[in-house]
């Protein structure tokens, strides 16, 4: 991989950094790099469980506390335009990660207003900010909803991508629209990646692999849709943040077209395992893996507390990753198995919640 971007001695913005793949890519590159100066910003709603947030900051924090990096973390919403205009004022960062992002595709059908917020405004004003203190490289999450109920797979980034089934999907198919627009308009390096169906320890707790183990501790039924009929190309956490720490290091390159006008520097990679798989299997998977942590009792009785029911609104009957343009450009797919992702979730689990 040829990289035009060193990120030592780098100011980096990013995003959502108490979330999910936020606080993970943030430990990556403080664990990468010697000198970096990272700025973190996360509204740190009650989507879910904050305490889980509160553990990712800890966890940074005592690592940033280790090393000679810098992490300073605020506490805001990029839809408070003033504060990321003040930010990017004070730091100007070199490399801006845009994970912040409300999540989850039935949440949009009942909570509309929060997507358009968070989605919309929120990355229109990272982009301004972008446009008015120049970046050397935008980099911003997109989701394989954005794929909607596409029947050719795998899915790839060339395929037409304009039916989306949910409110969420429409959200992040937007965000790559605003994004190619700015690049071309202000001549920004950005580059979207559609992440696939994230997994792996202090992940989100309304994903289907932390809502399970919840409900099956409490001894209650989950549901599984479309009667088992699904498929989740399941990329593990530490897959994703390896791309995105590859991606930054490469921003598209800025060339003039034939018109003397700038082409776009703009680029849409799918991070995904490139290995569907099947929700029935992957319960049986999950289910031994919870019993080998100790989570659950050997002698648990899955069958009486499993329901197989129709499909959700705004749900898909597969997601499957063509990594092709990945693996070209920056030599990486991802390459963790389900067990060994399901594993490593359960042992977390059976750790914070002291199920042992």
């Amino acid at each position: 991989m040829k990289q035009n971007i060193q990120l030592e001695g780098k100011t980096i913005f990013v995003t959502g950094a108490a979330g999910f793949i936020g606080a993970n890519l943030v430990m990556e590159l403080l664990r990468q790099y010697k000198k970096l100066h990272i700025i973190g910003i996360d509204n740190m709603n009650d989507y879910y469980d904050v305490s889980l947030k509160e553990y990712r900051l800890e966890q940074i924090e005592a690592l940033a506390a280790d090393t000679e990096h810098r992490f300073e973390f605020v506490r805001g919403d990029i839809c408070q335009n003033d504060l990321i205009t003040e930010l990017f004022e004070a730091h100007k960062p070199a490399v801006v990660v845009n994970l912040a992002a409300q999540a989850g595709v039935r949440y949009s059908i009942t909570n509309p207003d929060v997507y358009i917020q968070s989605n919309i405004i929120g990355f229109y004003n990272i982009l301004e900010a972008c446009r008015n203190y120049p970046v050397e490289h935008l980099v911003y999450a997109s989701s394989s909803s954005v794929y909607g109920s596409n029947k050719k797979v795998p899915y790839a980034t060339e395929d037409k991508v304009d039916n989306p089934v949910s409110l969420y999907a429409a959200t992040k198919k937007s965000n790559e629209l605003l994004a190619h627009a700015y690049s071309k308009l202000y001549n920004i390096p950005s580059t979207g990646l559609r992440f696939f169906t994230v997994y792996g320890p202090a992940g989100r707790p309304d994903m289907a692999y932390f809502s399970f183990t919840n409900k099956l501790i409490k001894g209650e039924t989950i549901q599984i849709f479309n009667f088992g009929n699904c498929k989740r190309d399941f990329t593990f956490v530490d897959d994703i943040v390896e791309g995105i720490h590859r991606v930054m290091q490469k921003a598209p390159a800025k060339e003039t077209g034939d018109d003397g006008l700038p082409l776009p520097p703009y680029a849409l990679y799918n991070i995904g395992n490139h290995s569907p798989e099947n929700l029935l299997e992957f319960v049986e998977i999950l289910q031994e893996e919870l019993i080998r942590a100790g989570v659950l009792p050997e002698d648990y009785d899955f069958e009486a507390h499993k329901e197989l029911v129709p499909m959700q609104p705004g749900d898909v009957p597969i997601t499957y990753a063509d990594t092709t343009g990945l693996e070209r450009d920056f030599g990486f797919k991802p390459k963790t198995s389900l067990r060994e992702g399901l594993h490593r979730f359960a042992q977390w689990y059976a750790d914070f919640y002291q199920t042992k």
